[in-house]
């Protein structure tokens, strides 16, 4: 693991099978797609719900 990024590895949520995503520590990071494209579920349900068991 890279201690300056989040790295999320096959993750399973809503419309998101097999995602795999490592995002910079301390930036600005911009999820954009079409409605119902499972962004907001990537960003609160994957993302943020692992940077919190992680770095909390």
């Amino acid at each position: 693991m890279d201690a300056h990024s989040i790295a999320v590895h096959d993750a399973h949520l809503n419309n998101q099978r097999h995602v795999d995503v490592s995002l910079p520590r301390n930036k600005v990071v911009v999820v954009t797609g079409v409605s119902g494209s499972g962004k907001s579920s990537l960003a609160f349900g994957t993302i943020h719900a692992e940077a919190q068991r992680r770095y909390l």
